[in-house]
């Protein structure tokens, strides 16, 4: 056993350096005074934060990257907390195929779920790119809904329930005074989730967006592919603080990382 946690720990040690090592990277070029890419950076200077904030094409896109993700994450909740409550407190048999069947989205690879809404939605339908954009994105945050809210559910004591009902409460009041209040973080822990993963999009974005509503992921995959320049790292290091910082605020305020960590009770 005590030969193994060397052999763990280094490769746990290796597994941080691959994630973080791109990060510092970018991080560092996002500060170049140079015009090109390059490692170690011609100077240091602000000047491509500037260029970012002041490009137009990022900042429309930013707007429609926030407008479709709040919309996903508010969509997959009212979706996903009533299925959570179904699987964890009603009576139904076979909660464990459903609950797979729910969280299926999460094994079926990106492109093939936009590509199935493509073909039924947009060819068989008529439906326009943003509705199935939208469609299509809520599909994907569905199941962290149900994954993370169930989660919290499970850390719920059912008893706390019974006596609200034994008192006379009825369902819809048990749930609005009792159950919802404890649920909150993680609502919130999953709505956060939901909001940083539809943010991030690329795969679906790529294939359903349309030429008037552009993400911010794709617009910088195509700026990137035709330009050199540091923008899209100094665009990046800004999407990587914002990040971090909602984390931190989302942790030191709800404590989500309590309810990411019943995931796996």
């Amino acid at each position: 056993m005590n030969t193994r946690r060397p052999v763990a720990a280094s490769l746990a040690v290796l597994g941080y350096i691959v994630m973080i090592a791109p990060l510092f990277f970018v991080v560092i070029t996002a500060f170049t005074a140079g015009s090109t890419v390059r490692f170690p950076p011609d100077g240091y200077s602000l000047r491509w934060f500037e260029a970012a904030v002041t490009y137009q094409p990022f900042m429309s896109a930013l707007a429609s990257s926030l407008q479709l993700a709040v919309f996903a994450a508010i969509a997959s909740l009212a979706l996903g907390v009533p299925v959570a409550l179904a699987i964890h407190r009603g009576k139904i048999p076979g909660k464990g195929l459903l609950e797979g069947m729910f969280l299926s989205p999460l094994i079926v690879p990106e492109l093939v779920v936009g590509l199935a809404l493509y073909q039924q939605f947009m060819i068989g339908l008529g439906m326009n790119n943003l509705t199935t954009l939208a469609i299509g994105h809520t599909v994907l945050m569905f199941p962290y809904a149900v994954r993370v809210t169930g989660a919290s559910l499970a850390l719920i004591d059912p008893a706390v329930e019974d006596a609200a009902r034994g008192l006379g409460a009825t369902p819809m009041r048990t749930f609005f005074t009792i159950t919802l209040p404890l649920l909150r973080p993680g609502i919130f822990s999953a709505a956060l989730l939901a909001f940083v993963t539809s943010f991030n999009n690329v795969p679906l974005s790529l294939l359903l967006q349309s030429r008037e509503f552009r993400t911010l992921p794709v617009t910088m995959l195509d700026y990137v592919q035709q330009n050199y320049d540091p923008i899209v790292a100094s665009t990046s290091v800004l999407i990587l603080a914002g990040t971090v910082l909602v984390a931190v605020v989302a942790e030191r305020t709800v404590g989500f990382a309590k309810i990411f960590g019943g995931i796996n009770r």
